[in-house]
């Protein structure tokens, strides 16, 4: 919680709300039980009451909508393809291995320096989405993360050996506003949806599929 709670400690605004996207199956899967015990440590921690925390994974089955709803925390109604726009509140995504798509989409959908600057994103390190993917592949596919790293921030949860496979690449990610600033006018310009028409492994489930 250190690793979280360290960048949130600076000039930027402290969430006040929070939504999770792709959580999985915590009624089968251990891994995801400790995600979603994380998220559960770090609301309180955040001082973020659980009413003001939505969450949203096509997978959820009945039983663990039912779970979700008795901890206290919402539901968003239907699939948004993480095309979440925050609305002027300082908002903390929690979203570990997630499909980049998703990382892509919210940002498209909070392009502009007053917005990303109230985001804290909890999920796959951009640093490694860079190294992993072709230059052309990244620009193309998933083009508003591409434009967005030289103003982000960012810092690895420490590893722990229990944790290996629930926590591995992922980091924290913020957006002050000065780096947002320092970027070339250009790159706000361009605020086309993202379709990815050409793009050969979505890792996303679409609305309505």
């Amino acid at each position: 919680a250190g690793a979280v709670m360290a960048p949130l400690s600076g000039p930027a605004e402290p969430p006040a709300r929070c939504v999770c996207y792709g959580l999985g199956r915590f009624g089968r899967c251990p891994a995801a039980r400790y995600q979603l015990a994380f998220l559960l440590l770090l609301l309180d921690e955040l001082r973020v009451p659980p009413a003001r925390c939505a969450l949203f994974d096509p997978a959820f089955s009945a039983r663990e909508a039912a779970a979700l709803r008795a901890l206290g925390l919402c539901l968003l109604p239907e699939n948004e393809e993480g095309k979440h726009g925050i609305e002027g509140s300082a908002t903390l995504f929690y979203m570990v291995h997630c499909g980049k798509a998703l990382y892509n989409n919210l940002l498209w959908s909070n392009w502009s320096p007053a917005a990303l600057s109230k985001l804290v994103i909890i999920g796959n390190s951009f640093r490694g989405i860079e190294e992993r993917l072709l230059s052309r592949i990244l620009e193309r596919d998933y083009s508003y993360i591409a434009k967005v790293l030289k103003g982000v921030e960012e810092v690895a949860l420490p590893s722990h050996p229990r944790y290996l496979d629930t926590f591995n690449d992922t980091s924290v990610h913020w957006f002050p506003l000065d780096k947002l600033q320092e970027l070339s006018p250009e790159v706000w310009d361009c605020v086309e949806e993202p379709m990815y028409q050409d793009c050969e492994d979505l890792e996303i489930i679409r609305k309505g599929e």
